[in-house]
């Protein structure tokens, strides 16, 4: 498969695919006489799940450590569980932290008259720090 055919089929950009590659988390399985790279079943798959594994906001090297797991057939699942667990921790504070903006947020909106004034509940506290 050519880059264009292995983007539509992981549905990813062309560019996130050369990046990918680029980051050695897929490789071409070899070049046309043109230099373009092609790829294989096996690079399709690898894309796929990095595409999922991002879309549930794994970072780059949390995939690498992923797709390495992926690929040991002797893996043991309480390492792949190890990260997920993690990632889930870090999820759970950014959740906290938004929710903590969102009051803020909230009572900040709910303060301002947003009339014609200038005098600016949001933009007092903006400039507060």
């Amino acid at each position: 498969m050519n880059i264009g055919e292995i983007s539509k089929k992981a549905d990813l950009p062309t560019k996130t695919v050369r990046y990918y590659a680029d980051v050695g988390l897929v490789k071409p399985t070899g070049r046309t006489d043109a230099g373009y790279r092609t790829y294989d079943e096996k690079a399709l798959r690898k894309l796929i799940f990095v595409r999922r594994s991002r879309a549930m906001g794994f970072s780059v090297q949390e995939c690498r450590k992923l797709l390495g797991l992926y690929e040991d057939q002797g893996r043991a699942s309480s390492e792949v569980r190890e990260i997920a667990k993690q990632h889930l921790v870090e999820i759970n504070e950014k959740l906290s932290e938004l929710k903590k903006l969102q009051k803020e947020l909230s009572m900040l909106v709910h303060s301002c008259k947003g009339d014609n004034r200038p005098d600016c509940p949001i933009i007092d506290a903006l400039g507060r720090g």
